[in-house]
């Protein structure tokens, strides 16, 4: 599976340089889970601290400033730990998480306040959208990924059956218990959780102090700037090109996540892939990708689903709902086709 985030801006490309331009104690973690860097002193005299770790299938990293190293070392221990924790408790990829164990039993007594917070949100972010999100559609994907394996697509009978088991309203969730309404029925939080990972770790290296970070959990968030007026610039993936960048975005305060056809195709031709129109059961056509800035990294990844489903119109008044929001629209061609409140400069 092809990473979906952005390119430019990444933290890894420019850590090896910093790793050896000013020293830091190595921070704690599994070492197998983490990919340490160091830092560099910058012209102002603070210190731009970089660290790394593997979540989500993919590697989470995490820029910091701070006078103080150390301060900074310690906030990105504290991120990185939030980031793992919501990774264990809703990856569809291990049997004892809580997602694993939802979808295994059809029910999970006293949920973790995080699940109860993503699934509430999700809930919401359904209703919203008339349903063009849903995180039931994991029956849809595992039909994919299976006939993706056996080299065919699935046949319209086989595609009527996973989607008979989708139905974001069947799932009733609160603190006590959350329920999937019949069985057969599973989950994904992968729309939502890596958007709601970047939330937890920009507040965990707020409350420690740090005023100047950028985020990548497969979505980004920033804080301040990287240097005195230069914001964070974050590049937006060619959806055509895995080495290019289409564009860019300078951030300004809100959360940016990507959805995009090259992810997880399931057919050659990108026609189907890992983003599903609830209501029909395949991808949606028209769109190679989807660029959503938000007030918060959850609604920001959650919203670029729906944002590719729904008929323009539609997804601009569902934008509208989520005050301070803006996107892109790019096209199978790989041009951007609209915007709105969302400045994109050049790749």
């Amino acid at each position: 599976m092809r990473r979906r985030v952005f390119v430019t801006g990444s933290l890894l490309a420019a850590a090896g340089a910093a790793a050896s331009a000013w020293g830091v104690r190595r921070s704690r973690g599994a070492p197998e889970a983490r990919l340490t860097f160091g830092a560099e002193r910058l012209p102002d005299g603070r210190v731009l601290v970089r660290d790394a770790a593997l979540a989500f299938g993919t590697t989470v990293s995490i820029a910091a400033i701070h006078e103080d190293p150390e301060i900074a070392v310690e906030a990105i221990d504290e991120a990185l730990a939030r980031t793992r924790r919501i990774d264990s408790l809703m990856t569809v990829y291990r049997a004892e998480s809580e997602v694993g164990r939802l979808n295994a039993l059809g029910a999970l007594p006293n949920p973790d306040p995080h699940l109860v917070r993503v699934l509430e949100f999700s809930k919401r972010l359904s209703s919203l959208s008339g349903g063009a999100f849903d995180v039931t559609v994991q029956p849809l994907w595992t039909l994919y990924i299976e006939c993706r394996r056996r080299g065919r697509t699935p046949t319209p009978d086989e595609v009527a059956e996973a989607r008979s088991l989708v139905d974001w309203s069947a799932v009733e969730v609160s603190a006590r218990r959350i329920t999937l309404g019949r069985p057969g029925m599973s989950i994904t939080l992968n729309g939502v959780a890596q958007g709601y990972a970047a939330d937890l770790a920009l507040a965990a290296l707020q409350e420690r102090g740090v005023r100047d970070a950028l985020i990548d959990t497969g979505e980004f968030g920033a804080e301040g700037e990287r240097r005195s007026r230069q914001p964070w610039t974050i590049g937006i993936q060619h959806p055509r090109a895995a080495d290019a960048v289409l564009a860019t975005v300078a951030m300004d305060g809100r959360f940016l996540a990507t959805s995009g056809d090259y992810a997880t195709p399931f057919t050659d031709d990108f026609v189907h892939h890992h983003i599903f129109d609830p209501r029909t059961g395949d991808s949606p056509g028209g769109l190679s990708s989807v660029v959503v800035a938000a007030g918060s990294g959850m609604e920001a990844d959650g919203l670029t689903k729906p944002m590719m489903v729904l008929e323009r119109s539609l997804a601009k008044d569902l934008l509208s709902k989520f005050p301070g929001s803006g996107a892109a629209w790019i096209d199978k061609s790989a041009r951007i086709a609209d915007s709105q409140d969302l400045l994109l400069g050049p790749g």
